[in-house]
């Protein structure tokens, strides 16, 4: 956009009447880094070029008059399961779901068959998501003892999120459970590593109060407060240590939350919306094997311990966690059944309506979703509406009441744990760098989602 053809206005910029836009998003209410306030947006090359009172013309006009625009909204934690496990998702369905849930880019993680774990494997997932992927996508790196030494390079890689590190056993086949093997992941690279913390160890121990067949109700006996605890202690004294940033991901229990707290200089926290909407006995109850993931939904003291951390900035993030399993596969007699739970489109819904309920500002689930992802994980050109940033927008409708149904899910799956839901605050347009990937319920065009870019590795 040439400098001349810039002019202010009370409330930003705007174009000047000779310059012209390829889109124009009025009269919405929009929340930008100086306030929440209704302006125009208008965009040009897939880039925001205008902020303001805009009377410029534009080819295309959309009138956004009781609707809200937002950053894009950033998912950092998806499982897509390809390659090898598409029977549950695939990169085509699970990006589907993100764009009708709201979602502009997603970080998707490493336990895939084969595992993410070699600079091949990562280029692969990349090569898979041209043309097939309809929002951003970024690909974590499996942490390994055999892969150790290559991190520092395998991180700085073009679709590279960064590094995964699992402390305790999930889905799929990735585990660095000993101290000596985690100190060497955290000693190879600079980026910030985001880690699954629950306690090996402990698992193993445990694992005899289900082996042979438990009520599902028993999943957070068995992975309970001590094995989260105990690997968020051991981890944050190896970061310390080797003085390496780390992302705690899902955390589940209120006695993580003061450690965590004290370690604010190296460790960031995530939390899901499943732990915060949720909690134990009820949604085994509810749900049975359905409500089953790792770590697992707690009771109710430790939801009202989180939803404190959120309101007090302990928490930075909120992924979803989309972990898709079949329906026959979650039916299976527990503690066969896989951990796991579809919740990409899902997301905004549910957190919309934590908002409407008064729990969650709106500005502070901007924070969570959007402007938090992109500071944690240095994205550029994201988490905010600003001049020159890639025009990633979530559109969304407060007042908008839906009921959540499996039949909506794009997910393979074909399920979510928030069936019969009837929330407050709805997606209704997910822009993702200037292209109207979904609206009013549709995905429109072809999906052409690029690879995120990080400022470490630009």
């Amino acid at each position: 956009m040439p400098v001349n053809s810039v002019k202010h206005t009370g409330f930003g910029v705007s174009l000047s009447e000779s310059a012209s836009m390829n889109l124009l998003l009025k009269n919405g209410t929009c929340v930008t880094p100086s306030g929440t306030a209704v302006a125009d947006i208008g965009i040009v090359d897939g880039r925001i070029a205008a902020i303001g009172t805009i009377g410029t013309a534009a080819a295309e006009v959309i009138d956004c008059r009781g609707l809200h625009v937002l950053p894009g909204v950033i998912d950092s934690q998806v499982h897509f399961r390809e390659p090898g496990l598409e029977h549950k998702e695939d990169i085509a369905t699970g990006t589907a779901a993100a764009a009708l849930g709201g979602v502009t880019a997603v970080f998707e993680m490493p336990n895939t068959r084969p595992a993410t774990t070699t600079a091949a494997l990562l280029a692969d997932k990349c090569r898979r998501a041209k043309g097939r992927a309809w929002v951003d996508m970024a690909f974590f790196v499996g942490a390994s003892a055999e892969n150790v030494v290559e991190l520092a390079t395998l991180e700085r890689l073009p679709g590279c999120a960064g590094i995964k590190l699992f402390m305790g056993s999930s889905t799929g086949d990735l585990l660095v459970p000993d101290d000596a093997t985690i100190a060497q992941v955290l000693a190879n690279g600079n980026r910030r590593v985001a880690v699954h913390a629950e306690d090996e160890r402990r698992l193993k121990e445990r694992y005899t109060i289900v082996e042979g067949g438990a009520d599902v109700g028993m999943h957070p006996e068995w992975r309970d407060v001590e094995t989260a605890l105990a690997a968020t202690r051991r981890l944050l004294a190896l970061a310390q240590a080797t003085r390496r940033r780390v992302h705690v991901l899902h955390v589940t229990t209120a006695e993580e939350l003061p450690l965590l707290a004290e370690h604010r200089t190296l460790a960031t926290v995530e939390v899901t919306p499943q732990h915060l909407t949720l909690a134990a006995p009820e949604c085994y109850r509810e749900l049975d094997g359905f409500a089953q993931m790792n770590p697992p939904i707690r009771e109710g003291r430790h939801r009202a311990a989180l939803w404190a951390a959120v309101a007090n900035g302990l928490v930075d993030c909120i992924g979803s966690d989309h972990a898709p399993h079949t329906r026959d596969e979650k039916n299976q007699p527990y503690p066969g059944s896989p951990s796991g739970m579809p919740g990409v489109q899902t997301l905004v819904p549910v957190l919309l309506n934590h908002v409407a309920e008064g729990r969650l500002s709106l500005e502070r689930f901007v924070d969570l979703t959007s402007t938090g992802p992109a500071r944690i994980f240095g994205i550029a050109g994201a988490g905010r509406i600003a001049l020159g940033y890639p025009a990633n927008l979530t559109v969304v409708d407060l007042k908008h009441r839906r009921m959540i149904t499996h039949l909506a899910m794009a997910s393979r799956c074909g399920w979510t744990p928030f069936d019969g839901l009837t929330v407050t605050g709805w997606p209704v347009m997910t822009l993702v760098r200037g292209r109207i990937v979904m609206r009013e319920g549709a995905l429109l065009g072809d999906p052409a989602g690029e690879a995120v870019r990080f400022l470490e590795c630009l």
